[in-house]
């Protein structure tokens, strides 16, 4: 078996777990869904908004790199504003999930959304 021919897929495998686990936040927020999350104050709702919204584009491949590179920023600045003042070592502060979502998004927005797309469809329904 090549693994290599895989990669693209496991790509798309990537991005769409990230996705799901994202939008999870975003559903605490509003729906308090699948726990109750805290009350929600500006910067709150701006975070719900990316969660979800970013997270259902991100799922579905529309604007992947885009959509990526928002929020790994998105995630740089919540592991800054929300973990490191709290401890240097993520271990302590709670951050390591900001940080492995900021550096899969940006991973993301490197290598794009992979054939399970909706970019890839429409690229390749224009090569048609």
């Amino acid at each position: 078996m090549e693994f290599a021919t895989w990669a693209p897929r496991m790509l798309s495998v990537l991005r769409i777990m990230a996705a799901l686990l994202f939008i999870e936040h975003g559903t605490q927020k509003f729906f308090a869904f699948p726990s109750a999350g805290s009350a929600l104050d500006p910067l709150h709702v701006v975070q719900g908004l990316l969660e979800l919204g970013g997270g259902i584009l991100l799922l579905i491949g529309f604007y992947t790199r885009i959509v990526a590179f928002i929020l790994s920023g998105d995630m740089a600045v919540a592991y800054f504003m929300a973990h490191a003042p709290k401890s240097f070592f993520p271990l302590v502060n709670g951050g390591q999930l900001a940080i492995l979502f900021c550096f899969v998004f940006f991973y993301i927005f490197v290598a794009g959304g992979g054939p399970w797309s909706l970019d890839q469809q429409r690229v390749s329904s224009r090569s048609l």
